[in-house]
């Protein structure tokens, strides 16, 4: 029996980082021949997975990483796991999902969008330092066995900054679970979401998911669809500035045609209801809402700087702009509009591009991986 521990610091319902890991879970303890662990601060209720509880006091946010990473590596090398496969950047692991991309390289694209005050702010920040020091410290140390990718472009990124070569990375795209997330959902949750909404039968109207609306880009999608007066957006998520963004679509204009959500605990209906996905995100390694949504048969608006982008094929399944162009956001938007009678041929090709991706697929590959390193 192999004894894996997966390490996440915290569990957030709505966090794509956090479903993916529950999915993980879930798929990977139902193998044979694997005793799956979690170490974390907490987590949901997840049958047979045995959970190990490391949350030390934290004051700020340096702290509450490293005191986190410390109570982690006091547990997995007491109980002595076989592998130690963690989500947080913390030196000393067998495998290191690279969930949440490069940290360097994220800042890189950050001050893309910030004045000189604000990128001398985020030279200042001692987190950022904190995080890049420790990114450093665990892809260098001789440990490391394994980097787990979701996308090409993280891979990439690490190679670049770290220099891993080829056979230290295995490359896993996000699974979905196909059965929940299907086009049949149209039917089932189409009309009766569009009228609790109060959107028009007919209206097209793109669904944007996620929190943390700077980095995704609701900004740019509510530039993006001012200039098209049939489209409506409904946006599903949290963000403690939401006021912000209200502001900037009155702005616009687009008041009529704006739906704020909030966070939802179920989103299957949203998909349900929508005829078109869109997250212009400055930075995402392979955000899942993409492949639920893909899965859904909804073509995918993004970016280059989006992992899922790898998925996406122009004019067929979806369009990818750069982050900060909203002009090209916006005119891909007018290209679909303007294919309206091949809406359902998108949609094919939006299922079908997600259908290879199910749980069971990823749970196979992790397992082949952990194969390989025993």
């Amino acid at each position: 029996m192999t004894r894996l521990v997966i390490v996440r610091q915290k569990y957030n319902a709505a966090g794509g980082a956090e479903r993916f890991v529950s999915r993980a879970l879930a798929a990977l303890s139902a193998q044979g021949g694997l005793e799956v662990n979690l170490i974390a601060r907490k987590w949901e209720q997840l049958a047979g997975v045995r959970a190990f509880a490391a949350n030390p006091f934290y004051l700020g946010s340096v702290w509450r990483d490293w005191g986190f990473a410390c109570a982690a590596r006091k547990i997995w090398q007491r109980e002595a796991f076989d592998l130690v496969q963690s989500h947080e950047r913390i030196a000393g692991c067998d495998i290191y999902r690279a969930g949440d991309g490069v940290h360097r390289h994220w800042l890189q694209l950050r001050r893309r969008t910030l004045s000189a005050a604000g990128r001398g702010a985020l030279q200042l920040n001692l987190y950022h330092h904190y995080v890049q020091w420790m990114e450093k410290c665990m892809f260098l140390h001789p440990r490391l066995k394994t980097v787990i990718c979701n996308s090409q472009m993280v891979k990439r990124e690490i190679q670049h900054y770290f220099g891993l070569p080829d056979e230290r990375f295995a490359v896993i795209y996000n699974g979905v679970d196909t059965a929940a997330f299907h086009p049949a959902l149209q039917g089932e949750h189409r009309q009766r979401m569009r009228e609790q909404w109060q959107i028009p039968a007919t209206a097209p109207l793109l669904l944007y998911v996620g929190s943390g609306f700077e980095r995704k880009g609701v900004a740019r999608a509510l530039q993006a669809i001012a200039v098209h007066p049939d489209v409506y957006l409904l946006i599903v998520g949290k963000d403690k500035h939401a006021s912000r963004y209200q502001r900037l679509a009155a702005a616009l204009g687009l008041g009529a045609r704006l739906r704020f959500a909030g966070a939802q605990q179920d989103v299957k209906p949203f998909y349900g209801m929508a005829d078109a996905f869109i997250l212009p995100t400055l930075y995402d390694p392979f955000p899942n809402v993409c492949v639920e949504a893909l899965a859904c048969g909804l073509p995918v608006f993004t970016t280059l700087q989006c992992g899922a982008a790898e998925l996406i094929r122009d004019g067929e399944n979806g369009w990818v702009a750069d982050a900060l162009d909203v002009a090209a956001i916006s005119g891909q938007i007018g290209q679909w509009l303007a294919r309206r009678a091949q809406w359902p041929q998108l949609a094919a090709a939006a299922r079908t591009s997600a259908e290879p991706l199910t749980l069971d697929n990823m749970a196979g590959q992790l397992l082949r991986c952990y194969q390989r390193l025993l």
